[in-house]
């Protein structure tokens, strides 16, 4: 393999039901930022059916290139058509870095293509950035349960494959006056080692995502209790924000994992992210460190997340919060 013949950074855009999921943009504005770094090109591979139209949303978050498939089969997400379209385009176009989200499709996905091109994966990055002596991609995740950061280097093959959580890259503003390019690109399928079929599609009720919210208020070992849960809820309520936890909360059954915040949670980046009861563990801190602004409530002055915070208050978070929650309310009326 010679490294030089593999060049520019290739995206993969995931849609689901033909809607851009906000991760395959947050990692278009990562790849503009390290494409440029290397002067290299962002394409974005976007895969679905009757999805075009949908293309030039790309270019302007970034994309210089859009390599569109579109195809039946790519309708809905299985394992197999996905993966023979992306090793098809990888082996072809040889990209030197390929980024995918760490999504539930991600997370199947990544590690099947990078097996067909014989590569390595770095999956659930925190941090992307390229290396300025040699131009290796440098991925940092969370290694040894979260109690320390691993940088790892793909130096002897290519492409170099990270998966990225949603959340902790920051999409670039959108500019519909850039310029780029859709590329329609026929893939050849293998047909017949397609062996699942999606013959229905069951949706559960809308769950709060609390990735897109810009208030979060979360609750630690701390809070304690369902009551206590009940306190941030009505804070939250008055901010117009969503309740969030760290793991000790949903382990014990208080609060639902789809509101936990951390490293087996959900990273999220909101404007105000209020931690209560939360001592600060890495694990938690992972997932919110990258918020704008952090309050945090405990009655632990030394507590490793009045360390993080921008602002500390020092107290018994049962009392505090309801009183914080007044006074808000007063001051909204």
């Amino acid at each position: 393999m010679n490294k030089e013949d593999y060049k520019n950074i290739f995206v993969f855009v995931e849609q689901r039901e033909g809607k851009i999921q906000n991760v395959g943009l947050e990692l278009l504005g990562k790849a503009r930022e390290l494409a440029d770094n290397l002067k290299e090109e962002v394409y974005a591979m976007f895969l679905g059916n009757n999805i075009k139209n949908q293309a030039q949303e790309l270019i302007s978050f970034g994309a210089d290139k859009v390599i569109l498939v579109e195809d039946e089969s790519l309708g809905v997400y299985t394992t197999e058509p996905y993966t023979q379209a992306i090793a098809q385009i990888i082996n072809d176009k040889k990209p030197s870095i390929v980024l995918i989200g760490s999504t539930t499709i991600g997370r199947d996905l990544g590690p099947r293509v990078s097996a067909r091109v014989n590569t390595g994966l770095t999956a659930d990055c925190t941090k992307l950035e390229i290396n300025p002596e040699d131009k290796e991609l440098w991925s940092t995740r969370p290694a040894f349960g979260g109690n320390l950061m691993a940088t790892i280097v793909c130096s002897n093959h290519r492409p170099q494959m990270s998966t990225v959580r949603p959340g902790v890259m920051q999409r670039m503003a959108q500019d519909s006056s850039r310029k780029g390019e859709v590329i329609d690109y026929k893939v050849e399928f293998h047909r017949d080692k397609f062996k699942v079929k999606v013959l229905e599609t069951v949706k559960k009720e809308a769950n709060i995502d609390i990735t897109e919210a810009k208030v979060l208020v979360s609750g630690g070992r701390g809070v304690g209790s369902k009551e206590g849960f009940k306190k941030l809820e009505a804070l939250a309520e008055v901010l117009r924000g969503e309740v969030s936890s760290s793991r000790a909360m949903v382990d014990a059954g208080i609060i639902d994992h789809e509101r936990q915040v951390g490293q087996t949670g959900k990273t999220v980046r909101p404007n105000l992210y209020l931690a209560c009861g939360i001592s600060g563990a890495i694990q938690h801190v992972a997932g919110m460190e990258s918020s704008e602004f952090i309050v945090a409530i405990n009655k632990d002055k030394y507590a490793p997340i009045m360390q993080l915070a921008d602002l500390g208050i020092v107290g018994d978070l049962q009392k505090i919060v309801p009183m914080l929650t007044e006074r808000i309310k007063q001051e909204i009326k």
